[in-house]
């Protein structure tokens, strides 16, 4: 009986309204296992949460709902302006997070684990645990328009999100591979996300 081949490790990132979470989706219809970092930490700060008893002791109750959450905006709000307050919530949540994109890694059957990380290219801890680097890119322009048609917000609040993010070329710089996404229709980016799974044995 031969060996199992181990499994291909993808780091997935992309700037806000790139395209990422449907790059994610296509390469899950694919048969790849997605670990999606952002939704780990959500559900770390929901009522229940692993993240919210020292969430609690070191915030208070301000930062907390009615229903036992995390304020996500009220702590938004707070940590943009306090870097102290930004890495103290980094420092509860992340090893918490990191804990579960493990457990999901060891319990995965995929022969490709797509490591779905907004701040993939920020984290330096990131890339020595990653076999490649895709990054979801499109035009600044797409961006806006992609997330102003979703959301709602003002251009000036999607810039400021822009921004904060690394740099479209720092993200560039640091990919193995590329899926340029500034079209408006899935189906030219499903054939795209098709070809690249060919590519990488998915």
């Amino acid at each position: 009986m031969a060996a199992m081949r181990p499994a291909l490790r993808l780091g997935l990132t992309g700037g806000i309204g790139s395209g990422k979470s449907t790059v994610a989706q296509l390469l899950q219809e694919r048969g790849a296992v997605v670990i999606d970092a952002d939704a780990i930490s959500r559900a770390c700060t929901q009522p229940g949460g692993s993240a919210m008893p020292a969430v609690m002791q070191s915030f208070g109750p301000a930062f907390i709902t009615h229903d036992g959450s995390l304020d996500r905006q009220r702590m938004r709000e707070h940590v943009f302006t306090n870097p102290d307050a930004r890495r103290l919530l980094e420092s509860i949540v992340h090893p918490l997070v990191a804990q579960e994109i493990q457990r999901q890694a060891k319990a995965a059957t995929s022969h490709c684990l797509v490591f779905d990380v907004p701040l993939l290219v920020e984290s330096p801890r990131w890339r020595p645990q990653l076999d490649l680097v895709l990054v979801v890119d499109c035009e600044t322009a797409t961006q806006i328009c992609r997330v102003a048609s979703r959301s709602g917000l003002a251009r000036t609040a999607i810039e400021g999100i822009i921004n904060s993010q690394s740099p479209r070329e720092k993200r560039l710089a640091a990919a193995d591979l590329v899926i340029f996404n500034n079209g408006h229709e899935t189906e030219p980016l499903r054939r795209t996300v098709g070809q690249l799974a060919d590519q990488i044995g998915l």
